[in-house]
């Protein structure tokens, strides 16, 4: 396995890949660039956090709370399967260690805003897709750095695994309980303003994505991509696709309908890149980090375009049996309406009363046709 080499001695000496990692750590030691971009990754984790916890409903979250199904998923998604995949990846493809570490903090990190979106084109059900992105949020403050420790050990006697830090990235984690906390109070006491800085932040996503994407492309040089591992890019490609099949399959053995398979698909599938991406900015130090920081920023590009084509597939296949499914609870829901409505006639139909004296009343049968 290509872990052998010591990152920052790799990184100096000869070879193309050498010289963009040397390139790379240089350019985010420009002080000014540098700390641009981390106020930048900052305040993006910051507005994405609290757009998660003003989406977070007080009740239906004591609802999962009394029912977990959505936490149990998001434990065994998000804490489970993708770290799992990850490392399976890493080791398939051979990557060395600043790549393995890269990825498998993508493959730890919880679920994503993006997931939210997706689930609302597909009709899937937005309170399970809420909750599971808020419960994988919460249960990364512990299982996300135990998840780093345990699948990073082929690579422990690297120097970029040694100096993992586990525990800035649990400090990091925490710091986005504060975000959070004060969406679920915005929601609970302002509802309009919450709807609205749901919708920034998720805006917010997709802007920031992009103002990455340059600065990151103006500080490594225009050859950037060309010097990253053709095995990044295709684990890149295969992880999202690979984690929202997993999803499907995770919602499938609990026997969930099809809407909500399809929301847990993506909520598997769709992880925190900002998150991933703060964390290799802010615990990381450049030098030894270098082009894999761009890691987050191409699975969240796949994971973009794949979850696009699911929802594009859907719209033109199955939202159809989707609407059928629907006309048919309604069509339920109006028969029994209607058999209630008769019991009501036939209940009322014994007769009619009727005062012709002073403290007299008489009963006078009535037909009534059924």
């Amino acid at each position: 396995m290509a872990g052998s080499a010591q990152p920052p001695t790799a990184a100096g000496d000869g070879g193309p890949d050498g010289e963009s990692l040397a390139g790379g750590g240089e350019a985010f030691a420009d002080r000014s660039l540098s700390q641009g971009l981390s106020v930048l990754v900052g305040l993006a984790l910051c507005v994405t956090m609290l757009g998660l916890g003003c989406a977070v409903e007080l009740g239906q979250l004591g609802h999962q709370l009394r029912r977990p199904v959505g936490l149990l998923l998001a434990l065994l998604g998000q804490f489970v399967a993708m770290p799992l995949l990850a490392f399976l990846l890493a080791l398939i493809f051979a990557l060395d260690e600043v790549a393995a570490v890269a990825v498998l903090l993508c493959g730890c990190c919880p679920g994503g805003n993006l997931s939210n979106l997706m689930s609302v084109l597909v009709d899937g059900d937005m309170n399970l897709s809420i909750i599971m992105t808020a419960s994988s949020t919460l249960l990364a403050l512990f299982l996300m750095p135990l998840c780093l420790w345990i699948y990073s050990r082929p690579w422990i006697n690297t120097a970029v695994v040694q100096l993992l830090p586990l525990g800035a990235v649990s400090l990091t984690l925490g710091s986005t309980l504060l975000p959070i906390g004060l969406g679920v109070l915005i929601r609970y006491r302002h509802p309009r303003a919450a709807d609205l800085l749901v919708k920034i932040s998720l805006w917010s996503l997709l802007v920031t994505l992009v103002i990455l994407f340059i600065l990151t492309g103006t500080m490594l040089g225009p050859d950037l991509m060309a010097h990253i591992p053709a095995s990044v890019y295709a684990i890149a490609v295969l992880m999202p696709l690979a984690g929202y099949a997993l999803g499907y399959g995770l919602a499938t053995v609990f026997k969930m309908p099809p809407h909500c398979r399809r929301t847990v698909s993506l909520e598997t599938g769709c992880q925190n890149v900002q998150l991933c991406t703060a964390i290799l900015k802010l615990t990381f130090p450049p030098e030894l980090i270098g082009s894999m920081y761009m890691f987050p920023l191409l699975y969240a590009l796949f994971q973009s375009a794949e979850a696009g084509l699911f929802v594009l597939v859907y719209k033109m296949y199955g939202r159809d049996s989707y609407k059928q499914d629907m006309l048919g609870e309604e069509e339920d829901t109006d028969i029994s309406y209607k058999k209630l409505k008769e019991e009501e006639v036939a209940d009322t139909s014994y007769g009619t009363v009727t005062t012709e004296e002073h403290n007299s009343i008489q009963m006078e049968p009535t037909q009534t046709a059924l």
